[in-house]
């Protein structure tokens, strides 16, 4: 396993036909282990690949996940959020807005998981004016939700105080 894991790291970051090749067969051969599985979740989230982003988006539908798992959520958004300091730092800030997105989703579910997604976007000193701009305005998009639970607000408010 460990063997295996070490050679999905190297393939995660290449822009290969074996890349996807080898998470397929990986999933295929541990669908039904869960642990290993959010391993599988987490090294695709960690990716340095251009197209992150879009396969973290689409491994929200994917049978492997549920917004209902708290360690499929950190496994996922949580190791994009927390794990992929390139991606989800994108200049556009589009992973910052996708962050604000899930936290606000999640909220409805577990608002202690939900809370625990907005730490990266509450380091928004250390970065350059543009990206505090746009991490302070995803924070403020989930301190705007009706509804919000006290667990999100307050990580929230401490985040932008």
């Amino acid at each position: 396993m460990t063997d295996t894991i070490a050679a999905l790291g190297v393939l995660n970051d290449l822009d290969v036909k074996a890349r996807s090749e080898a998470l397929d067969a990986f999933y295929a051969r541990f669908k039904d282990d869960p642990l290993v599985v959010e391993k599988w979740l987490s090294l695709q989230a960690m990716s340095r690949l251009p197209n992150t982003l879009d396969t973290v988006r689409a491994l929200l539908k994917h049978p492997a996940f549920s917004m209902k798992n708290p360690n499929k959520v950190r496994s996922l958004l949580g190791a994009f959020a927390g794990g992929n300091q390139q991606r989800f730092h994108a200049a556009s800030g589009e992973g910052y807005d996708f962050i604000a997105e899930q936290t606000i989703l999640l909220d409805k579910i577990n608002p202690h998981g939900s809370a625990r997604l907005l730490p990266p976007l509450g380091r928004w000193r250390r970065y350059d004016p543009a990206r505090q701009e746009k991490m302070k305005a995803a924070l403020k998009r989930v301190l705007d939700t009706p509804g919000l639970s006290s667990d999100a607000y307050e990580i929230a408010t401490k985040s932008l105080g």
